[in-house]
């Protein structure tokens, strides 16, 4: 006979009264709790997984944050993740925090707020962190962006689901979102191009371009053999960019147009003889490195921020806990800040606000 009714869905109540267990040794056993012996762990566990139980993820947090609330209300937590070096620069300051304003705003949005825990040798080891996220019931976290390749293996990844604000990561592999540098570049040459620019000269520290595999020189170098009438301008790179260095590679290739991430170029340039911006312009690839007025790329930190957010939230209303079988990435372009450093459009009507197609 088929049922009239669907069977109500299973709860930790009827887990607990069919195991003949109580509800909080029935919730320790699926959070994996080490009170609980391994063999009711894995009793409790098949049970579960045989009555189609689907634990809500955000449980033990609503009710760890109720206590300590005394009664207001949830709202949810998340746990930003920033690895602290003794030196950092002020760009790297500005670029985390603008991406932590982003990822706050979005997360209040939806529900949640953000606690900032910052780890390294001038902040917690990570199995404190690990100990302090599980006590708290926190599990969805966002990486962001450290110098180098980070190694967060010694979290406990079955506990938790989470996004890295940078271009990749290895250990683990997580979903990342990122700044699309490649295809800013090819709309910011597209867009020099339009502005009738014919020799744009690429100088970068070497590091800066490998952490990205490379996007920001790949997309140029695939510019110039493609737009009409460029002249090949050999792209600067070195392990650290010197004065020396670029004023010999500006005398000698002349670029109409330098593309670059360290504004003090524009001093260069003018001691080499240039008139910027009539006889040649400057755009850099980071706004937030710029210390005068100049046109640069907005890497769009904030937006990268709240996508952030969007992705662990809607990682953790799904149940997707752990290391991704397919790591993602989501990638968002930059746009161009019009300044002083370069020519306005040719046209009214070209005045688009970025370089974003």
């Amino acid at each position: 006979m088929v049922a009239l009714f669907p069977m109500a869905a299973p709860t930790l109540r009827t887990l607990a009264r069919s195991l003949g267990l109580s509800r909080t040794t029935v919730s320790d056993a699926l959070r994996g709790s080490p009170r609980v012996n391994p063999d009711t762990v894995a009793r409790v566990r098949a049970a579960a997984k045989a009555a189609g139980y689907e634990r809500n993820p955000l449980t033990g947090a609503v009710m760890s944050l109720l206590r300590r609330s005394r009664g207001q209300k949830f709202r949810g937590v998340l746990a930003a993740i920033e690895m602290v070096e003794p030196i950092r620069p002020a760009h790297v300051i500005r670029y985390n925090e603008s991406l932590l304003s982003g990822i706050s705003e979005r997360a209040n949005d939806l529900g949640f707020k953000v606690e900032r825990f910052e780890i390294g040798p001038q902040g917690m080891r990570l199995n404190r962190l690990d100990t302090i996220l599980h006590t708290r019931g926190i599990q969805g976290l966002i990486v962001l962006p450290a110098s180098g390749f980070p190694d967060l293996t010694g979290l406990s990844w079955d506990r938790y689901t989470a996004v890295y604000a940078d271009y990749f990561i290895d250990h683990p592999a997580l979903h990342c979102v990122c700044s699309d540098h490649y295809r800013s570049m090819v709309a910011l040459l597209h867009e020099l191009h339009a502005r009738g620019y014919r020799r744009p000269g690429l100088f970068m520290d070497i590091h800066l371009d490998e952490r990205l595999q490379f996007r920001w020189e790949g997309a140029f170098l695939a510019l110039q053999k493609y737009l009409p009438k460029i002249t090949a301008v050999p792209a600067l790179r070195r392990t650290s960019i010197t004065r020396a260095d670029f004023e010999t590679w500006f005398k000698k290739y002349d670029p109409d147009v330098v593309l670059g991430h360290f504004p003090e170029a524009m001093s260069w340039m003018k001691e080499c003889g240039a008139d910027v911006p009539k006889t040649h312009s400057f755009v850099c690839l980071n706004s937030l490195r710029v210390t005068e007025p100049c046109a640069a790329l907005d890497l769009q930190t904030h937006q990268l921020g709240a996508r952030c957010a969007e992705l662990v939230i809607g990682q953790l209303l799904h149940n997707e806990f752990g290391i991704p079988g397919e790591p993602s990435l989501t990638t968002i372009p930059a746009k161009l800040i019009e300044g002083p450093t370069l020519r306005p459009p040719v046209a009214a009507e070209t005045t688009a606000a970025g370089v974003d197609n």
